[in-house]
């Protein structure tokens, strides 16, 4: 596909424009602003595939497409022209013809353009170092190693006039325009009318202009461009070039014409398109957009777009939205803004309002720096030139991540709450306690966002002085590499660098927390990273070394007294349920259960924290209906902390964990000792403690988790924060997941203070309620209430739809999520090491085709919804 194919794979390939054109009918093909908008060779093949090429004809694009041959028609028309040369046989004849000139120079592909092939000499040892690397560049980029010298003005202004032909001699000129604000000789605002120029060389270009193109009849847009010299108020002829240009629509602005629309009918033959336009009216301008990053030589940048705002009011031509994928395969330009007034000051100063409104984050642009630009005295008062960028600097704060560490993510506290009905899970600082009380002490409100650090924490440089402090586990911090406490807020001076090294063994999570905190664009109402979603955070992902933050201040703060404390020995308070003894564990499991010195597994994440230890005895043979192994239930929504047996390990859920899954939880850590989950590393050692939801000490075996029956309406304790509501019997039966949607929807519509995230399972339901605001005693005599009021089953009816979803068969990455399960958990389930294969045998399928069959042949009527389970997709189908 051509969003994410290099260019000579996609819009270079002339075959493969021609057959999507074909392919879609098309009878015409309007080149655009580059790749093959200028080649002679393509217009060609465009006629003789009966397809017309809206632009010039192929002779006038060989005759101004090449610079020498350009400079050679300019010259018979009378256009003035830059002291230079022809084509250069050599670097020796180069040199000579160099010293003629006059250094400068600038060196030239004959068949660049946008900037590219073209560097400024200013010494025969520049113009030899240049050589090799410019027809380098022209070769592969133009086909075509020709290369000339023409001399280079120092802070000239690059001014254009917009031209347009019907193919019979007759021209048109729509006004002047100044593209001189450029780095790396390629455009980053433009305006026209061009300002400051005197009377007799704004008519000297738009005759030059004119004169040129009608003596080759020119067709269809065009520009005709000129630099030019302030100081001695001349112009010489730069380049032609034959296709619409990227800043026409400043010229559509004062003209109020519509150059594309003029591109096309004149192609389809309406040569009476060709009209004088008239006088201009007000001023325009515009500024591009680019994904690079101006501190860095504008080096572009790519990678996920997280927020893309524009404002109303101006024009904005650009092909980004929130969600957008920038790759590296083709120009960085992401968008034009374009702001019309009455007169120059008045259009600069709403393009610079729009610019203050407008937001792009995940990757760095040059936003800043236009902005910076704009309030440069030398744009306000026409006295820019070429070089003027180059002098102008971005003055945003900017918080550089010199290494990202291990695993370093952008996390805001209580996370992305309401969402788990539809399968995404919480996110938010894996240790909350570590991460509030740092915003604490900083003075910041105890959700704004900060940094997550695992193992190896990063290292940060701070463009303007910014406090921070670093919280979690016990590790070496140091500013500039001298050391500086953690819990304690210290400021950065501008230009340190901050390192948070890995924490000294105890312990696995540090937290950064800034003054002020992070600016990132909230997703589904949080700035958490969801690195398995891919969203969240910046860029959906951990940093890596190149990344910039936004954010950060000044401030006084307070050293934190209440300080957590880190060892490798850890005492967890469970309560009982959902899912306990005597139903699914016997009560001799439960007893192991608590007493056991359990060992951290080394495969663990923020989706779970995997636990060994006793194997369980197990209250049933097997899971019935929901499975062969006694840890298998039909379903069950998830509370983050819950104890997860899959098969006989058990497995703390984390923030990033599954919403909805198929097993068993015996007890679930308490709300307020879920912060010892992020802190937990390979080796060390947890001990459970019964305690009640209010944290008291009690018997390992009180009720099984079950807070109240009412007829088949089982009420169950999943932590002190959750309450999971189960219908019927387990097993698959429409009218129980019915009744579980009435029940979500009845929760919903009673908006009872506290309650946040309904996740509905197939037979169960879990409210998610703050037992600050709703206690959960008060939840379950609400919801009981509830329950009892439902209609009858056969009287409920729930929206449906029909989706249509593509399938894929025995993927590549099955097969790989396998194999490191099997390498890094357990060899020995029934699934491995094949898991279509498990299939077949189960059902008593003949063969793997009949798994095929059966799979691509069925209708699914979906009654589950789950996120993830432990880096694997959950999902509950039903044939």
């Amino acid at each position: 596909p051509g969003w994410i194919a290099p260019a000579k794979e996609s819009y270079l390939d002339a075959d493969l424009v021609l057959k999507a054109a074909k392919d879609t009918g098309a009878g015409a093909i309007h080149p655009g602003y580059g790749f093959l908008s200028e080649d002679a060779a393509f217009a060609r093949r465009c006629a003789d595939a009966g397809i017309v090429f809206v632009g010039p004809t192929p002779e006038q694009l060989e005759l101004f497409g090449a610079k020498h041959t350009a400079r050679a028609a300019a010259e018979a028309a009378g256009v003035p022209l830059a002291p230079g040369t022809g084509l250069l046989p050599d670097l020796p004849g180069a040199l000579e013809r160099a010293a003629a000139v006059g250094y400068p120079v600038m060196l030239k592909a004959t068949g660049g353009g946008g900037g590219i092939g073209m560097s400024a000499c200013r010494s025969p040892e520049e113009l030899t170092d240049a050589w090799e690397r410019v027809q380098r560049v022209a070769a592969a980029s133009f086909s075509s190693a020709g290369v000339f010298l023409e001399r280079l003005v120092e802070h000239a202004r690059h001014v254009e006039v917009q031209v347009f032909g019907d193919g019979e001699g007759r021209v048109v000129t729509f006004g002047d325009r100044d593209c001189s604000l450029q780095r790396r000789n390629q455009k980053v605002l433009e305006e026209a009318p061009a300002p400051g120029l005197p009377d007799h060389v704004r008519r000297q270009l738009a005759a030059s202009a004119r004169d040129l193109c009608a003596s080759v009849g020119y067709r269809s847009a065009g520009t005709v461009e000129f630099v030019y010299d302030a100081a001695r108020e001349e112009a010489w002829f730069l380049e032609v070039n034959t296709r619409l240009q990227v800043e026409h629509p400043v010229t559509e602005e004062i003209y109020g014409v519509d150059l594309v629309a003029w591109m096309l009918r004149l192609a389809r033959g309406e040569r009476d398109v060709v009209r004088d336009p008239g006088p201009a009216r007000g001023h325009a301008v515009e500024a591009r957009l680019y994904a690079e990053d101006p501190s860095r030589d504008h080096r572009p940048g790519a990678g996920l777009l997280t927020r893309v705002e524009f404002p109303g009011g101006v024009r904005v031509d650009g092909w980004v939205e929130t969600g957008t994928e920038v790759t590296t395969s083709y120009d960085p330009m992401l968008a034009k803004v374009i702001a019309h007034g009455a007169d120059r000051a008045d259009a600069l100063r709403r393009l610079d309002e729009a610019l203050a409104r407008t937001r792009v984050d995940g990757i760095e642009t040059n936003l800043g720096l236009v902005r910076a630009a704009l309030a440069d005295p030398r744009l306000s008062t026409a006295t820019h030139s070429t070089a003027t960028l180059a002098e102008v600097h971005d003055p945003t704060p900017r918080i550089e991540v010199v290494a990202g560490g291990t695993l370093t993510t952008v996390q805001d506290w209580p996370g992305r709450t309401g969402h788990w009905q539809v399968g995404v899970p919480p996110s938010g600082p894996m240790d909350d306690r570590s991460f509030r009380l740092g915003n604490r002490a900083l003075g910041n409100p105890e959700g704004s966002p900060g940094l997550e650090c695992t193992l190896q924490g990063p290292s940060l440089r701070f463009t303007h002085p910014t406090t921070v402090c670093v919280t979690g586990a016990p590790a070496p911090v140091t500013v500039d590499g001298t050391p500086v406490p953690q819990w304690e807020p210290v400021t950065v001076p501008a230009g340190a660098v901050l390192e948070v090294g890995a924490p000294d063994g105890h312990g696995l999570r540090t937290y950064v927390l800034f003054a002020g905190g992070l600016d990132v664009p909230s997703f589904l109402g949080s700035a958490s990273t969801f690195t398995l979603g891919r969203f969240g955070g910046h860029g959906g992902r951990a940093l890596r070394t190149g990344d910039v933050l936004h954010g950060g201040e000044v401030t006084e703060g307070t050293p934190v007294t209440d300080r957590p404390s880190f060892g490798s020995v850890w005492h967890l308070g469970a309560v009982e349920g959902p899912h306990a003894a005597p139903e699914f564990f016997t009560e001799d499991d439960i007893h192991d259960f608590y007493a056991a010195e359990w060992k951290v597994h080394f495969n663990s994440a923020r989706t779970g924290v995997r636990l060994v230890g006793p194997k369980p005895r197990w209250a049933r043979t097997d899971g019935g209906e929901a499975g062969l192994h006694p840890s298998n239930i039909h379903d069950t929504p998830y509370s983050v902390g819950a104890v997860d047996y899959t098969g006989d390990m058990p497995v703390l859920l984390g923030p990033d964990g599954p919403s909805l899954g198929g097993f068993v939880c015996p007890a679930t850590v308490l709300s307020s000792e879920r912060w010892k989950l992020g802190q937990l590393r390979p080796g060390d050692t947890v001990r459970f403690t019964p305690v009640d939801v209010h944290g008291t000490a009690r018997p390992a075996i009180v009720d099984g988790g079950i807070l109240a029956r009412d007829g088949d309406v089982t009420f169950r304790r999943s932590g002190d924060d959750n309450l999971l509501v189960e219908f019927g019997p387990m097993q698959l039966d429409l009218a129980l997941r019915m009744r579980v949607h009435a029940l979500m929807e009845a929760v919903g519509a009673a908006a009872l203070p506290g309650v946040g995230d309904l996740t509905p399972g197939i037979r169960s339901l879990q409210i998610r309620t703050d037992p600050a605001l709703l206690p959960q005693h008060e939840l379950l005599a609400a919801v009981r209430r509830m329950a009892r009021a439902l209609p009858p089953t056969d009287e409920l009816v729930v929206p449906s739809r029909t989706v249509h979803l593509p399938l894929s068969w025995d993927d590549p990455a099955t097969r790989e999520a396998i194999a490191r399960y099997m390498a890094g958990v357990r060899e020995d389930a029934p699934w491995c090491p094949w898991n279509i294969e498990f299939i077949r045998r189960v059902n008593g399928l003949a063969s793997v085709a009949d798994v095929y069959d059966t799979v691509f042949e069925a209708e699914y009527l979906v009654l589950g919804l789950g996120d993830v389970y432990l880096g694997a997709p959950v999902a509950t189908p039903l044939d």
